[in-house]
């Protein structure tokens, strides 16, 4: 299942005094072994911050297995571990995407999983690792944090420390920007997230409601209801395939295959809840667009620890039944529906549903800062830009 977002505070002090001229060693990940040991490292920079989501460890392996994970079919990618007197102390996966080299006509080198504890030499070594392989590989280029594909985790925080990630949001301490800018990365576009009320005192503002009758008058869309899970597994490699039409100009986007589609829809349909999930079709009952919620799990993740079992599940199952906030986890129009008003539609639906529940908040995930579009959809709910990542470039020396 893949759900689908300070230094380091040590067990003991004699771990926190650190000579600086013990050696930094790193160490490429060769087994299963040493990939456990890369997933495990965040637990240690992270141990006591109250802002980190733990992601399943279950997932984060299958991430890296070939056999599992459909996207590596088209990437390449060597995880590399950071040691100082024997411990790990930073972690860094570098990622040549063929896919988006192919696309994009680059030669660019992603990087991503990238933690460690506040010493830049420590993060000098793990690019410099990062760097050489992609130096071999031919690459110019470096770009993240990205993954393998827009589904996976990306964008480095540079704003807003004291909140807590969405799942699918990666979290960093305040250090890690400024220690890209002194190893030489530049911006290169930055992604935006909103936290909003839902509006039960005021409800839904009345000029928005008469919009969307006009809309519903002029329109030959219509919004689906579903009666049973088995209606949405018909509908859901469409859902996927809309993704790849609709965000194909999006930045840093590369296209699914049908085997990945197959892979996400087993990951993502599963957990889905009917009134959480928009979809409008044309009269030929063709999907044009859609809009996915899901209840915030990012508490109950933190519960897990990384763990399904014994009690992971337990979190998890709570955390799909709570109504504190409410998610915008992914949403797509087909081209040429845009600016036509469906997202409107379906956003206040959405809304409806939040009302009924008792949600009492409704956070956006990663919006690319020049998406004017659905910045304007959400400002007729006050809504507060709490959060900002950025992805950095560099060129590969």
């Amino acid at each position: 299942m893949r759900i689908f977002p300070a230094c380091i505070c040590p067990k003991s002090w004699a771990y926190a005094i650190i000579r600086l001229e013990d050696p930094i060693e790193i160490r490429t990940v060769a087994s299963r072994s040493d990939l456990k040991k890369f997933v495990k490292v965040p637990y240690r920079i992270f141990q006591d911050s109250p802002w980190w989501v733990p992601p399943l460890i279950r997932d984060e392996l299958e991430m890296f297995n070939t056999r599992k994970n459909p996207a590596l079919e088209e990437a390449e990618t060597r995880q590399f571990i950071a040691y100082r007197n024997g411990e790990p102390v930073g972690r860094i996966a570098a990622i040549l995407s063929h896919a988006a080299n192919t696309k994009y006509g680059t030669r660019n080198l992603r990087f991503g999983w990238f933690d460690t504890i506040r010493d830049i030499e420590v993060a000098r070594a793990l690019f410099s690792a990062a760097e050489s392989w992609g130096k071999e590989k031919g690459m110019t280029t470096i770009t993240g944090p990205q993954g393998f594909t827009d589904l996976d985790k990306e964008g480095m925080m540079i704003s807003g420390f004291d909140t807590l990630p969405t799942i699918v949001g990666m979290y960093n301490h305040d250090y890690y920007p400024q220690f890209m800018e002194e190893m030489g990365f530049e911006k290169e576009i930055d992604y935006f997230e909103f936290l909003t009320p839902i509006p039960h005192e005021t409800g839904i503002p009345p000029k928005l409601l008469r919009l969307a009758d006009r809309i519903k008058e002029r329109t030959s869309l219509r919004l689906l209801e579903f009666k049973n899970k088995k209606e949405v597994w018909k509908i859901a490699p469409d859902i996927f395939r809309l993704i790849n039409e609709a965000f194909t100009d999006i930045y840093g986007t590369v296209p699914f295959s049908e085997k990945f589609i197959e892979y996400n829809v087993k990951q993502y349909i599963p957990f889905l809840k009917l009134d959480m999930l928009k979809v409008a079709v044309d009269p030929d009952g063709k999907l044009v667009a859609f809009l996915f919620t899901v209840p915030s799990l990012s508490r109950a993740f933190q519960k897990a620890r990384g763990k399904l079992f014994p009690f992971g599940w337990f979190h998890l199952l709570r955390g799909l039944n709570s109504n504190e906030v409410l998610d915008f986890y992914m949403a797509a129009v087909k081209k040429e529906h845009q600016g036509k008003g469906i997202d409107l539609l379906m956003a206040i639906e959405i809304t409806k549903m939040a009302l009924s529940r008792g949600f009492k908040y409704a956070e956006s995930n990663l919006e690319l800062e020049d998406n004017t579009k659905v910045q304007a959809l959400w400002k007729h709910f006050n809504p507060t830009r709490h959060r900002t990542r950025r992805i950095y470039n560099k060129e590969i020396p």
